[in-house]
């Protein structure tokens, strides 16, 4: 019996195969078919019975993982046992078999090693000595059809033995699959002969390619998978550091080394016993959160969605902390294992390194191209940076962190048994270490490096040095953020950030950012702006407002890396409003010149304004890959451009007079239009009018006004790509009245669309011109010509009332799926001091279907005129903005009147709306 079906305890619970068999043996009916039917309700009755008996011990025992996943694989065993016997026996029996007429049943791949979740796939092979009989044929489909009629997935193949060997020559998963290869049950001399021939014709002289296929097979699957571990929705099984990792180490093992149990991979000397120990301690942790996550889903998904962690964790028996949820407690655990795993995979390959590269050169890697003067008392070990001796870092803790500065100095890999030493020895790093002059300048230098800081900085963290040399570090490693806007782990995201920014200094993200490159070389405080972004979010999780307890934690790491007292200031500064100018820039009216002013106000100098543009750059690209976009970098760009003019000139711009003037004077000339002309057209439109819009707008603006009035139009709709925005411009001509906007909003919604930035203008005749930018889910453009008409119906359907439009919004799917696994309390802040004149209403709310469209609604009946309106979403949170005034003009005030503004807006922010014919 394989060996860890023996540590099973009780396995007669499971499943008595004496007794199934004995009640198979008492079944009769008329004819085989009939049999066959009866025979499956037992199989069916028995493999059921065991399933709720391997449930039930994984609910009492939540982390006993490998011995669930053996436990499934065992009750497979037997079922498919019992199968073959009645088959053979009672449907299809032969008295007079010849020696073509054998037959064996062999499970293969993870169910071949003897580990299934509770919803895996049965994968088995069927062999037989030569051509397949008649016999094996029909004992084959038999089986087939009652594996199948008890609901398992069964992945088959059936092939000769020289098929086999044929297969697995050619087919490296098949191959794979074949190395862990079992027998079940039936000839065991075929058996024998298939694994003899495996070993002599497939595995014998041919471990080197094996081992260089499985390797980049793995790296395929990491890209494939996205090269990080720290992805906040991993795939456990198929990610980085999930279990085809420690797959692929004992496949290389085994195939390499003969061996057949991970414990046996200490022998080979490819693992020591404590990372065996790590091995099997990750292995459990992993198939332990596969087998709930298969059993809360109720089919084989692999993926730990936001919807399934929270689950997940209370079945596993995480509870909360201060600061930190159940979930976010369980993931830290989830991502330090897959470090974990990391690890031991780089180690694993180092000790194979050892084995088949040849002197001098590393295992199907180039050898280095030069070998550096000095290495500061570090060797070379085939082209990477490994110590002299097992004691060099206890001679001088310091050299844990000159490791890196000398692994970067000289653009070198570390050697992953160097590594190993370093994380054992890094309970070295005391107090006394992390306040040496000479360790903090190493790490500064690691940091602030001109070459790849992200590179050695996330060594240093895969080595444990830097969260203990930089406990505060330490505190965020592995953490996530429980949200659909944030990517990955926080210590992971700071990493990248830094990454970004070396990017965007050295010029290579210049076409992304071309504002910032060329900031980059204007900033006079380099090592200011590293040590901000790394640190930005180092008070994550600590139950407050992680900007002010982070510009804490900078006043006392700052002295410590041996930065001035103003050097200190400003990257505390830098920490406490890393958020300002993202939350000014894509949640505020840019147009206002108060919003200007107040930021201003804050920032205060012109390099501490080329720094914060910088971080918030870096902070919004790390997130994830998708959340930048050239719609965030105009609007960052916009509000830097805005406030150096009044931090180098010192005034309050220009009268609003003047530069209304002067706009209409410059657009006059780009129209080409006589005075005649011009002039009644300005006087209909506002002053709030010429200061919102940028000239091209107006422009665009005045030509579609003056064509729908020649032709005699009633309703002027023009969609056009934006580039400049990254968005599609939609702009509104048409008689104003009252509910227009919230219309406007749910048309867009129903087209497939988002409103990012909304202006809404009513002429002095009672027209309505309103400028609505609007992109894809995506956050990408409409661009296409049927997608630009279908907006275009859409929104005219909705003005003329053509449509239930409440009805269809409600019936669309959220727009981010899993969204509702969170939680999110709407909340409305309304503000009367950001505007001289206007009301600012800010409300917070999960992202969904209708809740613009509601907001939009609720402010309608609210009877107040929505001046503009500024749509910020973070995953599955929005954050909407309105510039408010009264009918009249006026702000809104009475604190009567804000306290049913409020109530009326949060109910429609829950989902709650009052009557609306539509």
């Amino acid at each position: 019996m394989l060996e860890r079906f023996a540590s099973l305890t009780n396995r007669r619970s499971i499943i008595d195969r004496r007794a199934v068999s004995d009640e198979l043996a008492a079944l009769e009916a008329p004819d085989t078919i009939k049999l066959r039917m009866l025979a499956t309700r037992v199989l069916k009755a028995a493999m059921d019975e065991g399933r709720a008996e391997i449930a039930a011990r994984l609910k009492k025992y939540p982390s006993r993982g490998r011995d669930c996943a053996s436990s499934q694989a065992f009750l497979v065993d037997q079922i498919l046992r019992l199968t073959y016997d009645f088959i053979i026996e009672r449907v299809h029996p032969l008295h007079n078999p010849t020696s073509a007429e054998r037959l064996t049943l062999v499970a293969v791949g993870g169910y071949g090693r003897g580990e299934m979740a509770p919803f895996s796939d049965v994968d088995i092979a069927f062999i037989t000595p030569s051509k397949q009989t008649a016999w094996s044929e029909q004992v084959i489909e038999s089986m087939l059809y009652v594996l199948w009629d008890l609901g398992l997935k069964i992945g088959h193949s059936s092939r000769s033995l020289d098929e086999m060997i044929r297969m697995a020559r050619s087919d490296l998963t098949i191959c794979t699959a074949l190395l862990e290869s079992r027998y079940i049950w039936g000839d065991t001399g075929v058996y024998d002969e298939a694994r003899s021939r495996f070993e002599r014709e497939i595995i014998a002289g041919s471990a080197s390619s094996f081992v260089a296929e499985k390797l980049s097979e793995r790296q395929a699957r990491h890209d494939r998978m996205g090269d990080s571990r720290y992805v906040v929705e991993p795939n456990l099984k198929e990610g980085k550091g999930g279990l085809r990792d420690l797959h692929t180490l004992f496949w290389i093992g085994k195939f390499a080394f003969r061996v057949n149990t991970v414990a046996e991979l200490v022998g080979a000397g490819l693992l020591t016993e404590k990372e065996l120990a790590q091995f099997q301690k990750a292995e459990n942790f992993l198939w332990a959160v596969r087998c709930h996550l298969h059993l809360i889903a109720k089919r084989p998904e692999e993926r730990l969605t936001f919807d399934m962690q929270r689950d997940v964790a209370l079945s596993l028996g995480y509870a909360a902390r201060p600061g930190r949820s159940s979930v976010e407690r369980f993931m830290q655990h989830y991502f330090r294992t897959v470090k974990l795993v990391g690890d031991l995979s780089g180690l694993f390959l180092a000790h194979l390194d050892e084995k088949f590269a040849t002197k001098g050169r590393r295992f199907n890697l180039p050898s280095l191209r030069r070998k550096p003067k000095t290495l500061d008392g570090f060797i070379l070990d085939r082209g990477r940076l490994a110590i002299p001796h097992d004691a060099f870092f206890e001679e001088d803790p310091v050299r844990l962190l000159r490791l890196f500065a000398v692994a970067d100095r000289h653009e070198l890999d570390i050697h992953p048994l160097t590594m190993r030493v370093a994380q054992r020895d890094v309970r070295l790093i005391d107090r006394k270490v992390q306040q040496d002059p000479e360790a903090n300048a190493l790490f500064l230098d690691v940091l602030t490096s001109p070459r790849d800081p992200e590179r050695i900085l996330r060594a240093m963290n895969d080595a444990t040095v830097f969260g203990r040399f930089v406990p505060d570090f330490g505190r965020v490693v592995a953490q996530m953020q429980f949200d659909m806007y944030h990517h990955y782990t926080v210590d992971e995201h700071s990493i990248r950030a830094i990454g970004l920014l070396s990017q965007i200094e050295k010029g290579q993200l210049s076409t992304d950012h071309p504002h910032s490159t060329s900031l980059m070389k204007q900033i006079l405080s380099r090592r200011v702006l590293y040590v901000a972004v790394l640190l930005h979010d180092i008070a994550k999780g600590r139950g407050g407002d992680h900007s002010v307890l982070g510009a804490e934690v900078a006043q006392k790491l700052c002295p410590r890396f041996g930065m001035t007292p103003a050097e200190t200031e400003t990257v505390a500064w830098l920490i406490r409003y890393h958020l300002l100018m993202s939350d000014t820039a894509f949640k505020r009216d840019l147009s206002d010149f108060k919003t200007v002013l107040d930021f201003v106000a804050v920032v205060q100098s012109v390099e501490r304004l080329r720094l914060l543009v910088a971080l918030t750059v870096v902070d919004i690209r790390a997130v994830g890959p998708t959340v930048w976009n050239s719609w965030k970098r105009q609007l960052l760009t916009d509000l830097y451009d805005a406030s150096e003019e009044v931090l180098r000139l010192g005034h309050k711009q220009r009268g609003r007079a003047e530069r209304v003037a002067a706009k209409q004077i410059e657009l006059q000339q780009i129209l080409g239009w006589d005075d005649a002309t011009f002039k009644p057209y300005a006087k209909r439109l506002s002053d709030a009018y010429w200061v919102a819009e940028p000239l091209d707008i107006l422009a665009s603006n005045a030509r579609q006004v003056r064509a729908a009035e020649e032709g005699e139009v009633h309703l002027s709709l023009k969609a056009q790509i934006y580039p400049e925005r990254g968005a599609t411009l939609v702009t509104l001509y048409a008689a104003d009245h009252p509910g227009l906007f919230y219309r406007l909003a749910g048309a867009i919604h129903l087209a497939g669309a988002t409103i990012i930035d909304a202006r809404i203008h009513t002429s002095r005749d009672g027209m309505a011109l309103d400028n609505i930018l609007v992109q894809d889910p995506f956050g990408q453009p409409f661009d296409e010509a049927e997608r630009l008409r279908r907006l275009e119906v859409a929104i005219e359907d909705a003005l003329a009332n053509r449509s239930r439009l409440l009805d269809r919004l409600e019936a669309k799917p959220l727009p981010r799926i899993r969204a509702e696994a969170f939680v999110h309390e709407p909340s409305v802040l309304i503000d009367n001091k950001a505007s001289n004149r206007y009301t600012v209403v800010e409300i917070a709310a999960r992202d969904r279907p209708a809740l613009l469209n509601n907001l939009a609604y609720a402010l309608f009946q609210s009877k107040v005129t929505i001046h503009s309106a500024h749509i910020a979403t973070y995953g599955e949170r929005a954050v909407d903005v309105f510039y408010l005034t009264d009918l009249i003009g006026d702000k809104i005030e009475g604190a009567a009147r804000l306290k049913a503004l409020e109530k009326r807006l949060l109910d429609a922010a829950a989902g709650i709306r009052g009557d609306q014919a539509a």
